[in-house]
């Protein structure tokens, strides 16, 4: 019998969408393993009571995970409206599935065609329109404090040795600035990468500067705007995306605005652009989060130097809405990383959208949320987020080895069946970053493990985002430790690593177009798990083995090529990817 209880579809969701101006995905889910067969049933609502308009169609099984199925068709045709209702076939039942639930095999479809799933128009204003550029782009993600020293004068006084050996502390300084960017930019393009993501270079107190100050200034310590202009220009010159990262949600406790409201009370004229529980405001000196109630305003994560915006405010959204601005029109940056975004009003975000875009066309919108995000990702706020479900999923593989091979390709598979495809094209994919622990730290050392795992990554569909001195072998546990300088000095420096991360990102580059737009499949074998692609008859494979013992796999035309790199077809522990004839050993 089918199981009705497992069955979902939902129209105008990532169920059912415009991929572009001419093609609809329609989407179903099943229970795993529970139905043979998915048709669909398909027409203009107008005609579909004329001879020979309901077409029926087949959808494909595109994914799987531990209970359910997911089944999914292409269509295009003349009609920018459809109604549409499901044909599900298993053994010994077949039901129609609508609007109104699942239906007897008994009932004539035409009977109930008004209770069709509907698109009742399709609107090219309403479809998500990805920015395309960013399918071929990998990021290179830079804590601008850290990564190099190109003015001294500009360096804070006490700061610390440029040495990647020195595990930083929260309130350290080393000295990083904008034009130690812009004197690495030869490094970068030799590496491969073609869009430079800051964290945020904004006035602030701090080393990490998400507590702006100021965000129409650049910090001090980094530079001014004419260097940065400098190095946005010359990224474009190089082929380069900018991305800048902004904190909307909350500011530093020494911008004017709050300390505005801190010496003047209930007579400040920003008292209501934040969430203030009651006046005066109360210092507070907290360690952590035990004595949160001595807080008598909303903060970010009670942390009392990070008091949060009111963005249902119209002079608070106009205020952070101008900002946004300003650095297109007058630096012409590309994207913004949006930090701590899921704590921000969707009204505030779908203005954002349209202000950015409407100046920026291909302009690249990434939200900082770390569980699922379809709520933010509709198409008229995010077009990305940075994905950490993906990052856990692959972390417990390679690097922890706390799931198998078969948990990886189950999480893989529910974690791209929650977004539209071009969604999951942009998503912004990374194993670390200023926040997390450094995977070599999570691997315990591991490097073959770490290796795998961003040969894996480099795989997926996504925007690929590396961490700056993870190509050289750069470790640390959690923030601030994850924060060490680059080790420009060569003693420092894990050559072997940086060569592999170089190929990747070639490989990464040359291949992107085919690893974006081509159909994915997973197999595993044990611990094995075989990642195909297919595109336009080019095949990319990525054997990943992380058993202890060597596995052998079968011969599949490709025997010549595998024992180029091992015997008797034996893919050793860690790996190895084959495109089109090119090989790396993992």
């Amino acid at each position: 019998m089918i199981d009705k209880a497992a069955i979902y579809h939902r129209p105008e969701s990532e169920y059912a969408y415009m991929y572009d101006s001419k093609t609809v995905h329609i989407r179903i889910r099943t229970k795993k393993d529970n139905v043979e067969k998915v048709n669909i049933l398909h027409g203009d609502p107008y005609l579909i009571y004329l001879p020979n308009q309901l077409m029926k169609s087949p959808l494909t099984k595109i994914a799987s995970s531990r209970w359910h199925d997911y089944w999914q068709i292409e269509l295009s045709g003349p009609h920018r409206r459809m109604s549409y209702i499901f044909e599900l076939e298993a053994a010994d039942e077949i039901i129609y599935y609508s609007d109104i639930g699942a239906l007897s095999h008994e009932v004539s479809h035409l009977d109930i065609a008004y209770n069709y799933f509907k698109l009742p128009y399709l609107h090219e204003a309403d479809r998500f329109k990805e920015p395309r550029w960013v399918k071929d782009t990998v990021w290179y993600h830079i804590f601008p404090e850290r990564f190099a020293n190109g003015d001294p004068s500009l360096t804070p006084e006490g700061a610390l040795p440029w040495n990647s050996t020195i595990v930083p502390k929260n309130r350290d300084f080393f000295g990083g600035d904008l034009k130690g960017i812009y004197d690495h930019l030869d490094y970068l393009e030799d590496l491969g990468i073609n869009g430079l993501y800051f964290c945020p270079i904004f006035e602030a107190n701090s080393n990490h500067k998400y507590d702006t100050v100021d965000y129409y200034e650049i910090d001090k310590h980094f530079g001014d705007k004419e260097m940065f202009r400098k190095l946005v220009d010359e990224a474009h010159r190089r082929g380069m995306r900018v991305m800048l990262d902004a904190v909307f949600n909350h500011i530093g406790s020494h911008a004017p605005q709050w300390l505005d409201i801190v010496e003047k009370g209930e007579q400040s004229i920003y008292k209501d652009w934040f969430h203030i529980h009651s006046l005066p405001i109360k210092a507070v000196d907290m360690k952590d989060y035990r004595n949160y109630q001595a807080i008598n305003y909303d903060a970010f994560g009670y942390v009392p130097n990070m008091p949060k915006w009111n963005t249902s405010h119209p002079e608070v959204k106009q205020h952070l809405l101008a900002i946004a601005k300003y650095w297109i029109e007058e630096f012409d940056i590309d994207a913004w990383r949006l930090d701590v975004a899921n704590e921000v009003d969707h009204r505030f975000w779908r203005s954002f959208h349209d202000e950015v875009t409407a100046l920026k066309p291909d302009f690249y919108i990434v939200g900082e949320i770390w569980h699922s995000s379809q709520a933010w990702l509709q198409g008229d706020q995010f077009h990305a987020v940075m994905n950490y479900p993906l990052t856990r999923a692959i972390s417990d593989f390679f690097l922890t080895k706390t799931a198998n091979a078969t948990e990886l390709n189950e999480r893989i598979q529910e974690q791209t069946m929650l977004y539209r495809k071009q969604t999951n094209q942009v998503m912004l994919n990374s194993l670390d970053s200023h926040d997390t622990p450094r995977i070599l730290t999570i691997a315990g050392g591991d490097k073959k493990a770490v290796k795998s795992a961003l040969a894996f990554m480099y795989l997926q569909q996504g925007s690929p985002c590396l961490y700056y001195g993870t190509e050289m072998g750069l470790d640390g546990g959690n923030d601030p430790e994850c924060r060490k300088v680059m080790p420009w000095d060569p003693e420092q420096q894990d050559l072997d690593m940086h060569a592999f991360v170089r190929q990747l990102i070639h490989l990464r580059r040359e291949y992107a177009h085919h690893i974006v737009n081509g159909t994915t499949s997973y197999q595993v074998e044990g611990n094995l798990i075989m990642v195909e692609i297919v595109y336009d008859e080019k095949v990319i494979k990525g054997y990943f083995n992380q058993s202890e013992e060597s596995v052998t796999v079968e011969k599949d035309g490709l025997e010549v090529l595998l024992e180029l790199m091992v015997e008797d077809h034996e893919i050793q522990a860690g790996g190895l990817m084959i495109v089109n004839g090119s090989m790396v050993k993992i």
